[in-house]
């Protein structure tokens, strides 16, 4: 018998069969060139290496598990099988996430929007088969996550798309050039006119600048009134009396009196 890969006498070469243990350092190129060759496992661990960013770009861009889900799976069914069509100008990454996110584009495009409400960010089933972690939001911001989440629904997909990756996943515009397969200035265009779009939707989420108080008034200055001059007072000053309270009229002087009693007993 002899072993295979290994000329036998009188008989065929052998393929080689690609080993499943890749190295720990081989980088994602080498193990799509592994996949080719017929290694079951390379695929397999480019995955896993990257399903947590192409997780967060497909539910971002359709809003909905169920659908990110199924649009994923069909990326990766395509990646897997167009792996042989890879022609190397673009980095594996790169590749993988323009399949995930045309896979997006084209179930936006061929299914009408239902009004939906989607599931609290962090939650997602065992079985969800996507392996990769829903991007969390803080309990208290689910309202405010699903208004976005909404916002971002109704802009067109390709604003959308453009806008997840750059603004919400953080990519360089070059980056998400390549991804998109679209010129740099094409990216920025769409980026703003989806903000511009944001902006009026999402206007009344801006806080409102408080009030400005009133800046109190400086007290106006006491000034020291002098006292009104009252009546004289001293050791030396007779007290002044208040008058009679009777009107004049009924004034009756004493020596008035005594000086007509002493005309009647002259007369």
């Amino acid at each position: 018998m002899g072993v295979r890969g290994e000329r036998t006498a009188g008989g065929p070469v052998d393929p080689p069969v690609a080993s499943s243990a890749q190295p720990s350092g081989a980088t994602d190129l080498d193990l799509l060139h592994a996949h080719v060759a017929g290694d079951r496992h390379a695929f397999t661990e480019i995955f896993h290496r990257h399903r947590d960013r192409l997780w967060a770009v497909a539910l971002r861009t359709l809003g909905d598990r169920e659908e990110a889900a199924d649009a994923l799976q069909d990326a990766l069914l395509s990646a897997h099988r167009a792996a042989g069509r890879f022609r190397g100008d673009s980095a594996v990454t790169t590749w993988l996430h323009r399949i995930v996110v045309n896979a997006c584009l084209d179930r936006i495009r061929r299914r009408q929007a239902h009004p939906t409400v989607p599931l609290p960010d962090g939650v997602r089933d065992a079985d969800s088969g996507t392996g990769g972690v829903e991007p969390a939001a803080p309990v208290q911001d689910h309202d405010t996550a699903l208004v976005v989440r909404q916002a971002l629904a109704e802009l067109p997909p390709e604003q959308r798309a453009a806008l997840i990756l750059v603004d919400l996943q953080g990519y360089p515009v070059a980056e998400v050039a390549r991804i998109l397969d679209v010129a740099e200035g094409t990216v920025k265009s769409r980026c703003a006119r989806g903000r511009a779009r944001l902006a009026v939707q999402l206007g009344h989420l801006r806080p409102r600048p408080a009030p400005q108080q009133a800046k109190p008034q400086p007290a106006p200055q006491q000034t020291e009134q002098q006292p009104e001059p009252g009546p004289a007072t001293g050791p030396n000053v007779p007290a002044v009396t208040r008058g009679n309270p009777r009107s004049p009229g009924g004034v009756r002087s004493g020596s008035g009196r005594s000086r007509r009693d002493a005309h009647q007993e002259e007369s």
